[in-house]
């Protein structure tokens, strides 16, 4: 039988696999697919994702695996120490700086600046220039720390 600690981890390991799976579309061929279009197309197209994103399945998972990181790093306080500990606390702070910090004070303050953005306006062309450049570099960077942290998770489970 599971213990809570082997649940939480758990969980948290599939909140970041399915986060990262889905940022892993967007650096892999959403993006490239949207910097092919007229830049006023992918800019619209853009702006409706950053929309419709905001939804419950999508933020709620998001949420919900940095609550449940910041959980297992409580958890672990004052703990043993032990290997399957450290590469929790590894996965649980590689999802929250890596995946949930660099989100909020990076790839959203750009999602709320391409929002102010009118697609038809002569600056909008450097506007989502720089956006697809910086945007993609930054999800890169989460997917990765969201799929390393699954990485830690899995190989804590196996240790346990």
């Amino acid at each position: 039988m599971l213990s809570i600690d082997q649940l939480l981890v758990i969980s948290t390991l599939l909140g970041a696999a399915i986060i990262g799976g889905g940022l892993f579309v967007f650096s892999s061929f959403i993006m490239p697919s949207l910097a092919k279009l007229e830049p006023s197309s992918g800019i619209a197209a853009m702006q409706s994702i950053n929309v419709v994103v905001i939804n419950l399945s999508f933020i709620g998972t998001f949420m919900a695996t940095a609550a449940l990181s910041v959980v297992l790093l409580i958890i672990n306080l004052g703990g043993a120490g032990s290997m399957p500990d450290r590469l929790t606390d590894l996965g649980a702070v590689l999802y929250l700086i890596g995946t949930f910090l660099v989100t909020v004070r990076g790839n959203v303050p750009l999602n709320n600046e391409l929002a102010a953005v009118d697609p038809s306006a002569p600056e909008a062309i450097t506007v989502w220039g720089r956006y697809l450049e910086r945007w993609t570099r930054l999800n890169t960077l989460r997917t990765g720390c969201s799929l390393l942290a699954v990485l830690c998770f899995a190989v804590a489970l196996t240790l346990v």
